[in-house]
């Protein structure tokens, strides 16, 4: 079985990652299976300064889902070079470092610093922050203001660059082919919807900050229509993320166009997910004869049409 995808020049023994923000700096699911086991790691969203995060209650279960308003919470740049990275060069998988920062200038410092850092194999880029600096409005809400930190971002180094798009949107391809044509190696799709939930005891938000993040199978079909929709029409590879809690979820979006997923939120139901999905996918396209996963993805029939072969950055 042929379980290897190749990712804007990466080639990845399986196509199942961590999701950024659900396994810390991934040190801590070690004690839980061999992390080369993953096709990759993807690290917590690194600052240039440590971020101490929201106040809580900060996170709370909801039907299906999970909200949560950490608010990005980490060690920051300088540590995570002292003492973080140093521990994930010997980890014999891909080591994908999320980033994340309020102004184009501490995006453009991350990249170029950790785009030279032996044992980063590819910068994700988390374009659901706020800009300080043009009114607070999201990175990834404006096209415009997108594609210039992407072009940006792509001066700064020469790693992969994937980009992981809100899905608080009005139109998700548009800001997918800005991010392509701006010099973008890959999409990651996508990120947390907005939710919020209420305690009808006290009155009150069950968030301190009274509207957070929606993850969990509550959003995988709008993660799946999305990654459907931005697969028909770019030509980077797309790293699908949403909901997947099994095998089957994983093998949805590969079928829809992905070429790789990742597992967050059922990571904390049980931290063995991302190998369950792993040797899930294996046991299923076996047991129907297919050898190569290539064989499987991107090939939904809609009314006959088949979406088009994957074109590697």
């Amino acid at each position: 079985m042929d379980l290897s995808v190749l990712l804007a020049g990466l080639t990845l023994k399986n196509p199942v990652m961590t999701a950024s923000g659900t396994c810390g700096y991934g040190l801590e699911l070690a004690r839980f299976f061999d992390l080369a086991r993953l096709g990759a790691l993807v690290v917590k969203g690194i600052s240039v300064l440590p971020r101490q995060g929201n106040p809580p209650p900060r996170i709370v279960e909801t039907c299906g889902g999970l909200l949560n308003a950490i608010g990005l919470q980490n060690v920051g740049l300088e540590v995570f070079l002292r003492e973080i990275l140093p521990a994930l060069r010997p980890l014999q998988t891909l080591r994908i470092v999320n980033i994340l920062g309020e102004s184009e200038r501490e995006y453009a410092l991350l990249a170029e610093t950790l785009g030279n850092q032996d044992g980063v194999d590819a910068l994700e880029v988390n374009v659901s922050c706020p800009n300080v600096t043009k009114g607070g409005a999201a990175f990834g809400s404006d096209p415009g203001v997108l594609e210039n930190l992407v072009r940006l971002l792509r001066a700064k180094t020469n790693r992969p660059l994937f980009i992981k798009l809100s899905p608080n949107v009005t139109d998700i391809v548009e800001m997918a082919l800005r991010a392509e044509g701006a010099g973008a190696d890959g999409l990651t799709l996508i990120n947390t919807l907005r939710g919020m939930a209420v305690d009808l005891k006290t009155r009150s938000p069950c968030l301190a900050t009274v509207v957070g993040g929606l993850s969990g199978p509550a959003i995988k079909p709008v993660a799946l229509r999305m990654v459907w929709e931005v697969t028909r029409r770019v030509g980077i590879p797309v790293i699908g993320v949403g909901g997947i809690l099994t095998a089957e979820d994983a093998l949805e979006f590969l079928l829809c166009g992905a070429r790789a997923v990742q597992i967050g939120t059922a990571q904390f139901r049980d931290p063995e997910a991302t190998i369950r999905v792993i040797e899930g996918i294996e046991a299923w396209l076996s047991a129907r004869g297919i050898q190569k996963l290539d064989e499987w993805i991107g090939s939904l029939r809609v009314k006959g049409e088949q979406l088009h072969p994957e074109v590697d950055a």
